[in-house]
């Protein structure tokens, strides 16, 4: 098995607490240097999957290899893993610098490798002239970056991130996300995150796994994603999305078409799917254009007529509901490009609503 692909393995890994299956046959191939991100709602399995991982709990049935070692009945202290809690567990009576040399102590390692290592540590993560200050003294984003470097100065091959900048308000953990990746792209460990938040997720990991129930749906980057979701939950779950749920019409090689509620939708991929069969055509709010007016000479088949029922500026963005025919309520959002950029569409406005047939995708599931 080379380093390069493969250099995290879990093969068909199950965990029961009782009756109830928390994590259901996941195999995962995470490559070598790559930041992985587990990805789902409360309850979906990543966390007991991650603390498998680390070796904190055991599986019921299933394979863990890392460098291509299993590693499913080591301890946790005995494998070349550590793992981040988001309480980051810092010890308070300790100084920042005895924090990231905690560790290292506890190993016996010689005085002067923990005094550069430790030291290392702290030039990463830009934390060097607060060594001697106490956990408590620290701001949140700070406190993280100490728990991030006590966690790599043992120098793991695995890096696991539990919800790692979930005590963070939103402005610092935007700014922390690209801190984060910065550090562990330098360092160069293999890293596998948890993580709720999609955008953190979305920012931060070369490739996502999005998990259901215990069990993974689709893994891809997040670009994959979010353009090819593989199902309605996928779709639905990362950003926001138009569904529209209907009837395969027309099935050909390079284009299909949708009966919906609000008509037949042209879509500019096949499916390889039977004639009937009820699928869902799915589009991002950003990717359908809006006007007062008639559409484009260029709009293509895929025009539609509604009302506008609700408008939400975002300042970069305006969002609209607008209400199709038939009643369903369909998402809409315009960018904002320059300061005096204010629609002139407005509450009650009958309006034109358009994609091109690459802009969604059909789901089967």
């Amino acid at each position: 098995m080379s380093d390069n692909n493969g250099f995290l393995v879990t093969e068909k890994l199950v965990k029961r607490f009782d009756e109830a299956v928390a994590v259901d046959e996941v195999s995962l191939s995470i490559r070598k240097g790559e930041i992985f991100a587990l990805l789902g709602s409360s309850g979906c399995g990543k966390s007991t999957l991650l603390r498998m991982l680390a070796g904190f709990e055991t599986p019921t049935s299933g394979r863990i290899l890392l460098g291509g070692q299993d590693v499913a009945a080591v301890p946790p202290y005995e494998r070349p893993v550590n793992m981040m809690f988001q309480s980051y567990a810092l010890f308070p009576h300790l100084t920042v610098w005895e924090n990231v040399a905690f560790g290292l102590k506890r190993e016996g390692l010689p005085k002067a490798e923990i005094q550069q290592r430790t030291d290392e540590m702290l030039g990463l993560v830009q934390l060097t002239p607060f060594a001697k200050r106490k956990p408590h003294q620290l701001s949140g984003g700070q406190q993280q970056r100490v728990a991030l470097a006590r966690s790599l100065a043992k120098r793991p091959k695995l890096l696991l991130l539990d919800e790692p900048l979930g005590a963070l308000d939103k402005k610092l953990r935007e700014q922390t996300q690209f801190e984060l990746v910065n550090i562990v792209e330098k360092v160069g460990v293999t890293c596998v995150m948890v993580t709720h938040d999609q955008e953190e997720a979305m920012t931060m990991a070369s490739r996502i796994a999005i998990m259901s129930k215990g069990r993974v749906l689709q893994v891809g980057s997040p670009a994959e994603i979010y353009e090819h979701p593989v199902n309605r939950f996928v779709a639905d779950f990362i950003g926001n999305v138009n569904l529209f749920e209907g009837k395969l019409a027309v099935d050909e090689p390079d284009r299909c078409a949708v009966d919906t509620g609000i008509g037949q939708i042209q879509v500019g991929h096949g499916i390889t799917g039977t004639m009937g069969m009820p699928v869902a055509f799915a589009v991002r709010p950003e990717k359908i254009e809006i006007s007062k007016g008639a559409p484009p000479s260029d709009a293509g088949p895929n025009v539609f007529k509604g009302k506008v029922k609700e408008i939400a500026y975002f300042g970069s963005y305006n969002t609209f509901i607008v209400q199709a025919a038939n009643g369903q309520r369909v998402k809409i959002t315009e960018a904002n490009t320059s300061r005096h950029d204010l629609s002139d569409i407005t509450w009650e406005d009958e309006v034109n609503f358009w994609w091109n047939d690459i802009a969604g995708v059909v789901l089967r599931d």
